[in-house]
């Protein structure tokens, strides 16, 4: 694992002259966490989501550095895995094929007769092998979150975000979310939105985006 680092200087977000956070300094590194809290709707799924890479901030400056050299923005999605609710999964292809394509997309595979071993692998992590060959329309809610679990780590990121990681998910799959993120934690970068407070125990320090109004 190389040394990543995700640093913001004077961070700034805002919708139609709306603003949604403004002046948000942070540094974090491998092997460091971080929970981002504040009530619903406040903004913390745009904070993954720029900190992702997904949006442009409006304000400042954010880089993703490698062993102190800063990425471009098109190789951020390389060192990053990404679980959140508005990541949309393909109803009519199985949960082994969803999983297959996105691996693909993210490793740059060309042999289409490849069957990725770790594919099937990330299925068992997540107790979707059995399920492999069902269209994922036929999944539960819970299934389907399991899914994109395995999806946000298939590429082994330096950086992994969590937007709201317990949703829809029972004890068991809670169970499972809490294993990938802690085993993440050991050596990468462990970003989660959440209000929940055992989410909050998964990472070591916490920023209220409400702070930054």
């Amino acid at each position: 694992m190389s040394n990543v680092e995700i640093v913001c200087n004077k961070l700034s977000k805002s919708f139609s002259g709306k603003s949604i956070f403004k002046n948000l300094d942070l540094k974090i590194s491998a092997k460091e966490s971080l929970t981002v809290t504040g009530r619903n709707g406040t903004g913390k799924s745009t904070l993954i989501k720029v900190l992702a890479g997904l949006l442009l901030q409006s304000k400042g400056s954010i880089s993703i550095n490698e062993n102190n050299v800063s990425l471009r923005r098109e190789n951020w999605f390389a060192k990053t895995g990404l679980l959140s609710p508005y990541f949309n999964l393909y109803d009519e292809l199985t949960g082994f094929e969803n999983l297959d394509f996105f691996y693909r997309l993210k490793s740059d595979v060309k042999d289409e007769n490849e069957n990725p071993e770790t594919v099937n692998s990330l299925l068992q992590e997540v107790n979707l092998f059995d399920k492999r060959n069902e269209q994922v329309k036929n999944y539960s809610s819970g299934m389907k979150q399991r899914l994109k679990l395995a999806f946000a780590v298939i590429n082994k990121p330096d950086i992994l975000f969590m937007d709201e990681p317990r949703s829809n998910l029972d004890k068991y799959g809670i169970e499972i979310m809490n294993r990938i993120a802690l085993q993440h934690k050991e050596r990468g970068i462990l970003i989660i939105a959440t209000n929940d407070e055992e989410d909050k125990q998964l990472c070591d320090n916490s920023l209220n985006i409400e702070d930054y109004k």
